[in-house]
């Protein structure tokens, strides 16, 4: 076949032993081109070191690879610019950039398929994929970290009602909550730089399963595209889809963690809350009832948790039954993946502003902290130092509760006398524990919530947060 042949002919990476072409059905159903042409720069980046791979194997000219190269690159930016898209009868991206390249070099293109399958090239560009873009969603991460840092620095000293059960529990630095999703983040991070280390395998030279004989250097090209090793199992490189698993599962678990953040930021700009108000810019109106301000941003990133766990579920549903090596279901590995990362690239900087931009209620917080008794357990604490048993004072300090509700008083209101009804363990200087402050500097054992702990806490979250982003433009 002449160059100008393969320049008209319709290409499939497949068909010699087919008298016929795919049925329509059968070209609808398998094509993949309009989802996975975004690993096309990846794809390309393969191509290049597979072709210097052959020029080292004795199977490309100097000269066939400099013109392989050459094309390589004019392809690229035919695709970076959109002059060169994807056509109708491409079946994915792979048969797109070899018509792409056919159409540049003739026959010369078809040699660059040799010693390669699309099952390890599909394995290979979606690990590049998405170890570039975990790079991304890690950036991403930090500029959340970074704003929940600078709320909680901004506000140390704040005090504020520490919930459990969503009831009032004990008085905690404002900045010790907005911390602690800083630590739920930054195992995220944690998270995914352990994953790059299991995703940096190359699968490329693989073949279809079995590696190829030709003398290819699987090696040399797991080194040019920055993966730490070449595959050890050609049949496990091409049909191995944990690393996308392990991906989704990290995904779904920031899904989680900013669900988790935006249903406390909706409690908090709640009328019955008023813990912070939320800037103009990251907040939405109503259509009908002029004075709503609706925490849309929070709201949505707690909705999306469910298609980044969905994703999980269907990919592991997926994989549960399937033989070894490749099989036409893991075409499916693909979208969820895609999706998923653009679910977090497009969530996280959403809720890193609206948190960065939010305005604490410092006077509503501190005028919380005490209330719902939140200082009986200190109360009681302080009667275990006196050698009560924690059983007993337990018991007293839950009878005064309940005499301070029926008799609607709060414990800074009670006179010695009814101190003293309660119990005679309820001497008049029990009173020194009824400060807000003083339950606060009490909890200064390591990770507690004294304005010490908490300022190292802040310190060394700081340091982590820079770590993070360093890993990240790596």
């Amino acid at each position: 076949m002449t160059d100008e042949q393969h320049r008209r002919t319709p290409t499939r990476l497949w068909g010699g032993r087919f008298e016929g072409g795919p049925s329509e059905a059968l070209a609808r159903l398998s094509v993949s081109v309009q989802f996975d042409w975004r690993l096309a720069p990846y794809d390309l980046l393969g191509s290049r070191a597979h072709a210097r791979v052959l020029h080292r194997a004795g199977l490309l000219t100097e000269d066939e690879l400099d013109r392989m190269l050459g094309a390589l690159d004019d392809l690229e930016e035919a695709c970076r610019t959109g002059e060169f898209r994807p056509a109708v009868a491409d079946e994915d991206v792979h048969t797109a950039l070899e018509r792409g390249l056919l159409e540049r070099l003739g026959t010369l293109g078809g040699k660059l398929r040799a010693g390669r399958s699309r099952n390890d090239q599909v394995a290979t560009d979606l690990r590049l994929y998405l170890r570039d873009h975990v790079r991304q969603i890690v950036s991403r991460l930090v500029e959340l970290e970074t704003a929940l840092i600078a709320q909680a620095d901004q506000n140390m000293g704040v005090a504020a009602p520490g919930m459990t059960h969503l009831q009032h529990a004990q008085p905690v630095l404002f900045s010790h909550q907005l911390l602690a999703h800083v630590q739920a983040y930054a195992r995220d991070v944690d998270r995914l730089r352990d994953w790059d280390k299991r995703a940096a395998i190359s699968p490329l030279g693989s073949g279809a399963l079995a590696g190829s004989s030709l003398p290819l250097d699987p090696e040399a090209v797991a080194d040019e595209l920055g993966f730490d090793a070449a595959a050890a199992n050609s049949m496990d490189a091409v049909s191995d889809r944990d690393y996308a698993v392990e991906f989704l599962a990290a995904a779904a678990l920031i899904g989680v963690h900013l669900s988790r953040l935006g249903e406390e930021v909706v409690l908090w700009a709640s009328q019955e809350f008023r813990w912070i108000e939320m800037d103009d810019t990251y907040a939405t109106g109503s259509s009908i009832m002029p004075q709503k301000k609706n925490p849309d941003v929070a709201e949505l990133a707690r909705g999306k948790c469910g298609r980044l766990i969905g994703h999980l579920t269907a990919l592991l549903t997926t994989l549960k039954g399937l033989p070894l090596t490749y099989n036409r279901d893991l075409q499916e590995d693909k979208e969820g993946v895609f999706d998923a990362v653009e679910t977090l690239l497009l969530v996280l900087p959403a809720m890193a502003g609206l948190i960065a931009t939010m305005r604490v209620n410092t006077e509503r917080l501190e005028a919380l902290a005490p209330q719902g008794f939140a200082l009986a357990t200190d109360l009681a604490e302080l009667l275990v130092r006196r050698g009560v048993a924690f059983r007993e004072a337990h018991e007293v300090v839950g009878h005064l509760v309940v005499w301070c509700q029926v008799n609607d008083k709060d414990f800074g209101d009670l006179t010695d006398d009814e101190l003293a009804k309660v119990s005679p363990h309820l001497t008049p200087d029990v009173r020194d524990v009824f400060s807000v402050q003083g339950a606060l500097a009490a909890r200064k054992a390591y990770g507690g919530t004294s304005p010490e702990r908490v300022g190292q806490q802040l310190t060394a979250l700081r340091s982590l947060a820079d770590d993070h982003a360093s890993w990240a433009a790596s």
